[in-house]
């Protein structure tokens, strides 16, 4: 008699298969990144790819005028713009430690008391908890530093991204149907084109809405900043685009690191950058963002902020850029296999879409 029947065995092979590919994932997930955010980037030049491939009649020739477009257009930026920027970031650099000592010995905080009439007893009780808790900044700031190092470390990703972009592009269609090409079931088959088509569509709208979120957001920043003359008002623009990428924390982080310059360097009109900020979040979060971003995510906010702490956690700054799209990618996966295993159990059901329940609710 065998002491294990074989759905038994089916249940153990299948745990076994699923740890070890989680191990696999979990130890290369540094390549693992690589090679999504090179499909991310994919997702975001198909159009533009597709559009002329109509008129070369070539893939490949298609993904060239599209690259050489793409760095035409960062050479130019970066030549006009780049210098400026990056004098902004080496001047705020070198005053770092100066800023610092201000607000330890608590002189910044007597400048912004004086100027909004706080009594001197509340001056000097704040003067006393920041000098007390120096220790604890100077802590934070050289977390802050070597996440921004951990950051650039990932430099390397820029050249590799659109190399491996560039094989996605010419060869995603038959990646897909090779994979589908490995499934006989027909139900299995179903399962299989409708994740890969929900994900095509989510991944797409949600690549472009992000982009456009950013580049908003970096005009907004550095044209308000601009004029009402605030310090390193480029620089901080650009940081607040970027940081616009970063689902749920990067807006927050964002105006905290320009209302902190602010207050650092002794802008008169902070309050006025910070209504901003507050004014900009709203029209951000609940004008533009439902316009662009659709329902293409349906994330509950749990389980948003949950995929961006995990995320940071396994794969630091990258891990919280991925965070979204692979929780939503995750629920797609999870509500295709529930539509599976009804067919599975109760024959057909009517067909399901990635934006059925959006377009029933509307």
């Amino acid at each position: 008699m065998s002491l294990l029947d074989s759905r038994t065995t089916r249940v153990l092979i299948t745990a076994s298969v699923f740890v070890l590919v989680g191990g696999f994932l979990y130890a290369a997930w540094r390549t693992l990144i690589a090679f999504l955010f090179a499909v991310f980037f994919a997702y975001l030049v198909d159009p533009a790819v597709s559009h002329v491939e109509k008129w070369t009649k070539s893939r490949g020739g298609a993904i060239a005028i599209i690259y050489l477009l793409i760095a035409s257009f960062l050479a130019i930026f970066f030549f006009f713009v780049g210098p400026r920027i990056g004098h902004e970031a080496q001047k705020l650099t070198e005053s770092l430690p100066t800023l610092f000592e201000r607000v330890s010995s608590g002189q910044l905080v007597q400048e912004i008391g004086i100027e909004h009439g706080l009594s001197k007893a509340t001056r000097d009780q704040l003067s006393a908890y920041f000098a007390a808790h120096s220790g604890d900044l100077l802590k934070l700031v050289q977390r802050a530093g070597l996440r921004i190092a951990e950051a650039a470390q990932q430099s390397w990703l820029v050249v590799l991204v659109p190399i491996l972009a560039a094989f996605f592009l010419k060869d995603a269609r038959a990646f897909s149907q090779g994979a589908l090409a490995l499934v006989h079931s027909k139900p299995q088959r179903e399962f299989l084109e409708g994740v890969i088509g929900d994900m095509n569509q989510m991944l797409a709208q949600f690549i472009r809405a992000q982009l456009t979120l950013a580049a908003l957001s970096w005009v907004a920043y550095a044209s308000f900043l601009g004029l009402v003359k605030a310090p390193y008002a480029l620089m901080l623009g650009t940081v607040g685009g970027i940081l616009e990428f970063i689902p749920v924390v990067g807006p927050l982080v964002a105006a905290l690191l320009i209302v902190g310059v602010a207050l650092l360097t002794s802008y008169k009109h902070w309050l006025i950058v910070l209504l901003f900020l507050l004014a900009w979040r709203l029209v951000q979060d609940y004008v533009v963002s439902p316009r662009i971003m659709g329902k293409s995510m349906e994330l509950h906010p749990l389980a948003a902020i949950f995929g961006v702490l995990a995320g940071g956690e396994i794969a630091g700054v990258l891990g919280v850029y991925l965070s979204i799209p692979v929780m939503a990618s995750l629920r797609i996966v999870w509500r295709r296999w529930r539509i599976y295993a009804e067919k599975k159990r109760f024959g057909p059901l009517n067909e399901y879409s990635f934006l059925t329940e959006t377009t029933s609710r509307q």
